[in-house]
């Protein structure tokens, strides 16, 4: 019937006894299922960090069908002025989207081939809502759409049964789990009712269409399955959350408690990392009074497996005290040991060796940003030249052939060195803009306060570029090493 028909009279409310209770009862159900999807839907929204979608799906299912029941009712006709082919509309839309949020329901939790079924069901699902809806919206009669829902839903049913273990060859059969269990024993229910109202709808059988009986204890199985899921998903993030606080605490242990203090040479160091456990590191060779090794790396990615190859540095690290001064021979020896030990991840690292006697500092890298030097004689900042830059290598834990070369750089009184990991240059502000080394440089070169006052205010100044102040969290890890030199005692 056509859309303009719908302002027909509404039915009025002469109702018998018997008629009043039929009808309150099947209300009440109508309403007891909607509250169940409501409640489904705010308990899903509410915990909206979890991925896990059973509950919004079985949320939006239980409203449906809580929408579908109430209009039948002439108690509700009459109450929101819902003529009957405004009805009819209602009742076959929803028909035919109910089945949608069903299917999304199935294929969290259901099994294969089960789950190949429900897919393809899921990509056919929305071409027979289109059909059905524009047929009606055209007029044409609802009787062919609501007869393809039926087999599709018979079909679904029938299939999924097939698919269970004792329905297939015993070389075939896996066990079912829990989960799939509470799922078919309640689709069966379901589906048992379906089917008795479906033929009662066809004056196949005699009774009443009790339907949403089956659909509130499939309802109830559901709900069961979902909270499982969710408490269950809650454990695991629980066991996760645990798992990180100990890689953090181990990952601190790690890092010094305090930089090394040494006559005529101040260190500052600044750890900030991205995430709970993070895969910068940085640490120090002392040789003795007046002379350290001091090394800084980044390995890729964040988390647990980025920690745990910090550890392993630090292990291969302490071991390469017996050529500090060398600073070719540490990033090979680190190379060698961390070369073979992982597959997806590498480390960059720049590694310095201060020789205070001789006022000379060693350098050498391994894909690692270069220091920056700012000298006390000159009001700039100056990077590695073209000879220097070949004494950064190849990263850390790809080839085990490859070689490293240093630089020895002249200091003077006054002279300032900046180690740092490339989450300094790359942070990035709204427009997704990079810090970047020009901006680095400048920040440094117009600095003259302490070089503790010049980690603190860099790192405010990252803040404020990546907008972390409003509560925006740093794109990457970021460490920061700031060698000031004072004269010679």
């Amino acid at each position: 019937m056509p859309l303009a028909l719908l302002s027909l009279v509404v039915p009025s409310l002469t109702l018998s006894i018997p008629d009043l209770r039929a009808q309150v009862t099947r209300l009440a159900f109508g309403f007891l299922i909607l509250v169940i999807g409501l409640a489904a839907l705010a308990l899903f929204f509410f915990r909206r960090k979890t991925r896990d979608l059973t509950l919004l799906s079985l949320g939006i299912a239980a409203v449906l069908y809580g929408l579908r029941l109430l209009p039948r009712e002439s108690i509700i006709q009459s109450i929101f002025h819902i003529s009957k082919p405004l009805q009819n509309h209602i009742d076959l839309w929803i028909t035919c989207l109910i089945l949608t949020p069903f299917l999304m329901f199935f294929l969290q939790v259901a099994l294969e081939p089960g789950r190949t079924l429900v897919r393809w069901a899921l990509y056919l699902q929305p071409i027979f809502v289109a059909l059905a809806i524009t047929r009606d919206l055209l007029g044409l009669s609802p009787s062919l759409a609501k007869g393809i829902n039926r087999i599709f839903v018979f079909t679904l049913i029938a299939s999924m049964v097939a698919n269970l273990p004792w329905f297939r060859s015993k070389a075939s059969r896996k066990p079912l789990n829990s989960e799939y269990r509470i799922l078919i024993s309640g689709l069966l229910i379901f589906g048992a009712f379906v089917v008795y109202g479906n033929l009662a709808d066809l004056r196949l059988v005699a009774g009443a269409n009790i339907e949403p009986i089956g659909f509130l204890i499939f309802l109830a199985f559901l709900g069961y399955l979902a909270a499982h899921r969710i408490f269950a998903n809650e454990e695991h993030l629980l066991a996760i959350n645990k798992e990180l606080q100990i890689a953090n605490q181990i990952q601190s242990s790690i890092l010094p408690r305090d930089v090394p203090h040494i006559a005529g040479l101040e260190i500052v160091a600044r750890y900030v990392p991205m995430s709970a456990v993070a895969g910068d590191f940085y640490d120090f060779l002392v040789v003795d009074d007046r002379r350290i090794g001091v090394l800084i790396a980044d390995v890729t990615g964040h988390g647990v497996p980025a920690a745990l190859i910090a550890s392993m540095l630090k292990v291969a690290f302490a071991g390469q005290i017996a050529h500090a001064e060398d600073p070719a021979r540490v990033l090979a020896g680190l190379n060698r040991a961390l070369c073979g030990k992982f597959e997806e991840h590498f480390v960059t690292a720049a590694y310095v060796f201060v020789d205070l006697d001789k006022f000379v500092l060693r350098y050498a890298g391994a894909g690692h940003p270069p220091l920056l030097f700012a000298p006390r004689t000159i009001a700039s900042v100056r990077e590695l030249d073209s000879r220097e830059v070949e004494a950064n290598g190849l990263m850390l834990g790809l080839f085990p052939e490859a070689t490293y070369s240093s630089v020895e750089i002249p200091l003077d009184a006054g002279d300032r060195v900046l180690l740092f990991t490339d989450g300094i240059l790359e942070a990035m502000n709204s427009a997704r803009e990079e810090f970047g080394k020009s901006r680095l440089k400048k920040f440094l070169a117009a600095s003259s306060s302490s070089a503790s006052h010049l980690a603190d205010a860099l790192l405010l100044e990252l803040r404020r570029w990546s907008g972390a102040e409003a509560q925006r969290a740093h794109d990457d890890d970021i460490t920061l090493l700031v060698l000031d030199f004072s004269p010679c005692p």
